[in-house]
């Protein structure tokens, strides 16, 4: 999948080999960024898009809507078989569709809450949240502070949902992915919220513009320091052949370990 993800509107299909270049995974978004009337077009755009099936998502519409039924059945016509459903929280539902790889848009408070059960459902992939719906879906106004000390980060059931959609996805073994940053000439916040992402342990990050693409890979790519770090420390583990060791004045132990294997597989990204 890839560290960096980006949406490319359905309806303007000009944009899509650009965003499968500048991208690690292309979501082909049939959902919020296409209007009403523009989404029968979008849905022929997707199909005829030639993009990489391997790297390609679509974004469809809520389950529980007519245009969600008509998403699936473009879908169908395609080569694409991963999909992102908007505003999932219907397990059942989302069980039932075995044809597809799914990815969960946990976007509301039914679905954040239903989170450890879609994580268990083998069709699952990955889980993403969103903070902007869920706010609105518990009659909110805003996922963040616009003013203050703590302006520009996101309030406490923003963070909360976004805890318990990580720790629902870490726990079923499946990836999960960190929202959007939705000031995107704002590249400092997002290099500061995707080095977050990294350090807590979501696997990627959605984009909605090609400018924030490189500051979320920066921000999984470690650096040759890092790098180098870990290989030294897994080589002293290796060396030293026992659970728990002293190295360079520290004690080192299995999720040490673990961290340092991370920062490898990160490398290769």
């Amino acid at each position: 999948m890839g560290p960096a993800l980006l949406f490319a509107p359905a309806d303007r299909p000009e944009r899509f080999i650009k965003a499968a270049e500048r991208s690690d995974t292309v979501i082909i978004d049939l959902e919020d960024a296409v209007a009403h009337e523009a989404k029968a077009e979008a849905r022929e755009n997707m199909v005829k898009s030639g993009l990489n099936p391997a790297s390609t998502m679509v974004r469809i519409n809520a389950l529980n809507t007519k245009d969600a039924r008509l998403d699936l059945a473009a879908v169908d016509r395609s080569k694409f078989d991963t999909i992102m459903i908007a505003k999932a929280s219907d397990v059942d539902s989302i069980a039932a569709l075995t044809r597809y790889k799914v990815v969960v848009l946990c976007e509301t408070a039914a679905g954040i809450l239903a989170a450890p059960r879609l994580a268990k459902l083998s069709n699952v992939v990955a889980l993403m949240w969103g903070a902007e719906d869920l706010v609105a879906s518990l009659g909110g106004t805003s996922s963040r502070f616009t003013t203050g000390p703590y302006a520009g980060t996101y309030r406490a059931v923003a963070m909360q949902a976004r805890s318990q959609l990580l720790l629902a996805a870490g726990a079923a073994g499946k990836p999960a992915i960190d929202s959007i940053y939705a000031d995107f000439a704002d590249l400092d916040g997002l290099a500061q919220e995707a080095d977050d992402a990294v350090a807590s342990g979501f696997g990627a990050k959605a984009c909605i513009h090609p400018s924030q693409v490189a500051v979320v890979r920066d921000a999984y790519r470690p650096s040759d320091s890092e790098v180098a770090a870990a290989r030294e420390l897994l080589a002293a583990a290796e060396e030293a052949g026992t659970g728990v060791f002293a190295f360079k004045g520290k004690m080192v132990d299995g999720p040490i370990l673990l961290h340092a294997k991370k920062i490898i597989t990160r490398s290769t990204l």
